[in-house]
C-alpha cells in the first residue's frame, strides 16, 4: 500500500508547486507592441480574474472592460497580459494602479526597428484554450534583451517558506514523540497483552484436548 501514499503525497506536492508557480511573480523581457481595452465576459467566481470587489460587484457572469498589454518576447513569440487591480485580495500584491501601468505601457510601445525592451513583472499563466491571461504588475525599461534578472523576491519567499516548513516539522515531530508515541506504545503493549492472553487460552485448550 506504500505506492498509494507516494501517489497521494506526489499529488499534494504537485498542487503546492502549481500554486506557488501561479502566484509567485515572474519577469519576462518583452517589447510592448500595443495596449487595448476589451470587453470580456467574466465569471466573478473565476480564480483567473480579479476578485469581484475590484471589478463589478454582481452575482453572475458579467461583461466588463479589461485592460490588456500586447507584447513580443525576445524569441519572437507574442505574450498578452491583462492589467487588473488585485486590491486587497489574493494574491496579496495590493495592486491599485492598473490605470497608471496602462499609461506606462503605452509610453513604452516600440517597433521592431527601434525596440525598447521592458522587464514585465507578472503572475499567473497564459492558457489560450481557457482564455486565461497573466496579470501584469509592473513594466520597467531595461538596457537590452540579454539583461540578467535575479528573482530576489522569489528567493526570499522560498527560503522563508522552507524555514517555516522545517520549523513546523521539527515542532510537530517533537510533539508527536512527546504525546502521540507514548500513547501508541501503550496501545501496542495492550495489543501484545491481548495476544499473549489469546495464545495462552489456545495453548490451554490444546492441552485439554490432548488429555481427553
Amino acid at each position: 500500500m506504500r505506492w498509494i501514499s507516494w501517489i497521494f503525497w506526489g499529488v499534494v506536492l504537485a498542487l503546492f508547486a502549481a500554486l506557488l508557480h501561479y502566484n509567485l511573480p515572474k519577469r519576462e523581457i518583452v517589447r510592448i507592441t500595443g495596449v487595448e481595452i476589451k470587453l470580456e465576459r467574466i465569471d466573478p467566481n473565476s480564480v483567473f480574474w480579479a476578485a469581484p470587489d475590484t471589478g463589478t460587484p454582481v452575482d453572475g457572469p458579467v461583461e466588463r472592460d479589461v485592460r490588456f498589454i500586447d507584447t513580443v518576447r525576445t524569441d519572437g513569440k507574442v505574450m498578452v497580459f491583462r492589467n487588473e487591480d488585485t486590491g486587497g485580495g489574493w494574491p496579496p500584491y495590493f495592486k491599485f494602479d492598473s490605470a497608471n501601468l496602462q499609461a506606462e505601457a503605452r509610453n513604452l510601445v516600440s517597433s521592431s526597428a527601434d525596440p525598447q525592451w521592458v522587464a514585465m513583472r507578472y503572475y499567473g499563466w497564459r492558457l489560450p484554450l481557457l482564455s486565461v491571461y497573466p496579470n501584469a504588475l509592473s513594466a520597467k525599461p531595461v538596457a537590452g534583451p540579454d539583461v540578467r534578472l535575479i528573482p530576489w523576491f522569489n528567493i526570499v519567499v522560498l527560503v522563508l517558506l522552507a524555514a517555516l516548513i522545517w520549523g513546523v516539522g521539527v515542532r510537530l515531530n517533537r510533539w508527536t514523540r512527546a504525546h502521540v508515541s507514548p500513547w501508541l506504545d501503550r496501545g501496542d503493549r495492550r495489543v501484545e497483552i491481548w495476544n499473549d492472553a489469546i495464545r495462552r487460552k489456545r495453548a490451554a485448550r490444546a492441552e485439554r484436548k490432548k488429555m481427553l
